[in-house]
């Protein structure tokens, strides 16, 4: 786990990163902030009233220093964020409906990245994934090309490091999600130094059960490789043929997968949960995430259960996303 952050710290150190921490009162959030800040890693923004979060952060005995604080009741900027607002949400807002809606700290924070005055933000200490990620879906929006968001998880044992998804957001993704996420995937897993080799998982391997759930992975495949033919992907394989060698060899023998994938695309959210959830409780992997993928700008979710920890390493990672 440690070679892991230690390469995204080696990308991110010294580059500048603003991240916002809309949740600047939470003691998890105050803590991770002041060491990224120390570590010249990001420059963290903090969202809430000044003189509370410097008299929490004394409370803590942690130093704000290479931090900035922004108080969207006092924010001098706040005319140009209610204009951008508004033209972004074309018409389904008004200038006074604006200036509300941006007093709350995940819509403030979300339009801080949105023009361009930070480069990610980590929210969910305190808030629900629902409270962090519609801002995002309404002001950042995904990249072209890119219908839906979806989420991954980095599962570390040692050495290995895998790539699991969606296992977060998309409850019963069809054919184009799935080649959309497997793609997004592959982009994930090369920020974190992994060479992705793709398998689109299913219940079936190669046609051995046909049904409707079996033909929406076999579409996508085909999608997925029209889309990017350089990028190693197969299926539809069950988890063993895709990660085993000797039952690739007699399952699938002529696919460019020989148990030997590193990105494993689940058909729907309720495998990806339980999947990576198995591999965490019953395999001994850590689980680094949920990493958001195919906004136009990194935007990403902590569990309220977070640590500080959790949180100083989704904010690399976002740092990293952002580059």
């Amino acid at each position: 786990m440690s070679d892991l952050f230690e390469g995204l710290k080696k990308k991110v150190s010294g580059r500048g990163l603003r991240i916002v921490f809309p949740e600047a009162l939470d003691e998890r959030i105050l803590k991770a902030a002041s060491r990224l800040a120390e570590e010249n890693l990001v420059t963290p923004l903090l969202i809430g009233a000044a003189d509370q979060v410097q008299a929490k952060a004394q409370e803590l005995g942690v130093s704000l220093e290479g931090a900035q604080i922004f108080d969207p009741a006092s924010y001098e900027g706040m005319d140009e964020l209610v204009a951008a607002f508004v033209e972004r949400r074309k018409g389904k807002a008004t200038e006074e409906q604006a200036r509300k809606i941006l007093l709350d700290v995940n819509y403030f924070g979300t339009m801080l990245v949105y023009v361009n005055k930070a480069d990610g933000l980590v929210s969910g200490a305190t808030h629900s994934t629902a409270d962090t990620v519609r801002p995002a879906l309404q002001i950042i929006k995904t990249k072209e090309g890119v219908k839906k968001t979806s989420g991954v998880f980095i599962m570390v044992r040692g050495d290995e490091k895998y790539v699991f998804a969606d296992c977060a957001i998309n409850i019963a993704p069809d054919s184009m999600d799935l080649a959309e996420i497997a793609i997004e995937s592959a982009k994930t897993a090369e920020m974190f130094d992994i060479e992705p080799r793709v398998a689109m998982l299913s219940f079936s391997t190669k046609g051995s059960a046909k049904s409707e759930e079996t033909e929406r992975v076999v579409a996508a495949v085909e999608e997925a490789k029209r889309r990017e033919p350089s990028l190693v992907l197969d299926g539809e394989f069950q988890f063993d043929a895709a990660f085993v060698p000797s039952v690739a060899k007699s399952k699938a023998p002529g696919s460019p997968i020989q148990g030997d994938a590193n990105v494993f695309i689940f058909p729907s959210l309720e495998a990806g949960n339980i999947g990576y959830k198995i591999a965490q409780r019953l395999g001994g992997f850590e689980a680094v995430g949920p990493i958001l993928q195919g906004l136009n700008r990194p935007v990403n979710d902590l569990s309220r259960g977070c640590n500080e920890e959790d949180v100083y390493k989704l904010a690399l990672i976002t740092a990293a996303q952002a580059l």
